[in-house]
């Protein structure tokens, strides 16, 4: 979670200075649910992700260098710098990407499980996705498509309340998402997404269960990010509260889990101290290692680019 916090306030600064091209959707706030479902993973299981994917990335361990050098453009990055932002990918850590349509990871996770179960593996595919997914047609068809076949597919809705700057009630009547699971016979569980231990918790059963045939489960992780949609000013609409916000950063998710830590005895301060100590190291060197990277070869323009 320390990862995935400072690697995008990094980030931001970095785009706010003018040094990243591109978009940047910030992934702070919402840490607890990319670190808890990732925790229930093994290194084969595969996911996919969205445009507010950075975090995704890196709880599933793809490094510090590439992911920077990816937002730098340098031919180092996850994607040859050809991806940027909104579409890292790193298929040997089962990073299938993330994607700059709304909803058009669903689908993808889907065929990655369906996939394993024909070539008899037993890993699992996870999808995440935001409230406004759930109206787009890909997440329907995808989760119909799970439910039928029994695919080992988890999916996981973050819910931060907002489809860009439409509150959730603008955009559905429902108020629980996970609501939508029922229609196709799919089990789901509602989790406070600011309690990476709660995230953890139901990951862990929804991982165990598609493992063993059961089928997919949906979960609903009802969480906040603290930046605009895109960047960190964004474009300075008002359509939240500065107080709604601060409720919501008075339950911080890692400020939860290192007082849990502390209070337990799993850590002691100083512990977690240095923690954000040795990461901030960590991505002064990568951020280093991206700006020395070289930018791509004009000459290699078309390496990759197909035409039916």
């Amino acid at each position: 979670m320390v990862r995935i916090r400072l690697f995008e306030t990094e980030a931001g600064k970095l785009m706010e200075a003018g040094k990243l091209p591109g978009f940047l959707h910030l992934y702070v706030g919402q840490e607890a649910v990319a670190a808890g479902v990732m925790a229930a993973l093994r290194d084969e299981d595969q996911i996919t992700s969205t445009h507010r994917g950075h975090g995704h990335a890196v709880a599933k361990g793809v490094g510090f260098r590439e992911m920077y050098a990816e937002l730098y453009g340098r031919v180092t990055g996850a994607c040859l710098g050809r991806g940027g932002s909104m579409h890292i990918n790193d298929l040997t850590r089962g990073m299938l990407g993330a994607n700059g349509i709304v909803g058009a990871g669903v689908p993808i996770a889907v065929g990655a499980a369906f996939a394993a179960r024909y070539r008899g593996e037993d890993s699992v595919a996870v999808t995440f996705f935001g409230d406004g997914a759930t109206n787009i047609g890909a997440f329907h068809e995808g989760a119909n498509m799970a439910a039928i076949l029994g695919l080992p597919v988890v999916f996981v809705c973050e819910n931060n309340g907002y489809a860009e700057f439409t509150p959730q009630s603008g955009h559905m009547l429902l108020t629980d998402v996970a609501d939508r699971a029922a229609a196709y016979g799919m089990p789901s569980v509602i989790v406070d997404g600011m309690d990476a231990v709660a995230v953890h918790r139901a990951a862990t059963d929804a991982v165990a269960r598609a493992r063993s045939g059961a089928g997919p489960m949906m979960i609903e992780a009802k969480t906040y990010r603290y930046f605009d949609h895109q960047g960190v000013k964004g474009l300075r609409h008002p359509y939240r509260s500065d107080e709604e916000v601060a409720e919501w950063k008075a339950r911080d998710p890692i400020d939860l889990i290192e007082a849990r830590a502390v209070a337990d005895g799993t850590a002691t301060r100083a512990d977690l101290d240095d923690v954000w100590r040795r990461t901030r190291d960590e991505i002064a060197e990568a951020i280093a290692y991206a700006e020395a990277s070289p930018l791509p070869d004009p000459a290699d323009l078309l390496l990759n680019v197909y035409s039916g």
